[in-house]
């Protein structure tokens, strides 16, 4: 094996792991359980009615995705991790699958982007600074799965 294929494989598992963690707090941002959360995102943004209608065009289509692409990547995870502890682990499945979740988990990564963007354009100021504020506290406070499970 080259010198260059494991330096591939860690900067691929990387991005990965990176990804996955801005889904994370993306899919907690949007998910069903934010809604019935105390204060809604859209109240604590302060939207008028107008912003308001147009958050929730944004938003429906946006958690549709969302959610598809986290299905997709559950499985292939489920997947590369049967590969890894199979009685005599394939490194070509292996590879196959991480590589399937990093290209899923950079399609999320895309949405998230586009999402933010037209979020973005909706607000004011003062609603795009509350935004970042609340993105930015979360992305610092939440330990990625991996962390979770290494630390228990």
């Amino acid at each position: 094996m080259s010198q260059r294929k494991p330096l591939t494989w860690l900067l691929a598992a990387s991005l990965a792991l990176n990804l996955g963690m801005l889904g994370a707090v993306a899919w907690k941002q949007w998910s069903p359980q934010a809604a019935q959360a105390p204060q809604p995102l859209t109240d604590t943004l302060a939207l008028d009615a107008q912003q308001r209608q147009q958050w929730e065009a944004l938003e429906r289509p946006f958690l549709q995705d969302l959610n598809g692409n986290w299905e997709q990547i559950r499985h292939h995870r489920e997947a590369l991790v049967q590969a890894i502890f199979a009685s005599t682990p394939d490194p070509a499945a292996i590879e196959r699958e991480q590589a399937r979740i990093a290209e899923l988990q950079n399609a999320q990564q895309q949405r998230v982007i586009t999402q933010l963007m037209a979020e973005r354009e909706l607000l004011n100021p003062e609603q795009r600074a509350r935004l970042l504020a609340l993105l930015l506290s979360r992305y610092s406070a939440e330990p990625t799965q991996e962390e979770q499970l290494h630390n228990k």
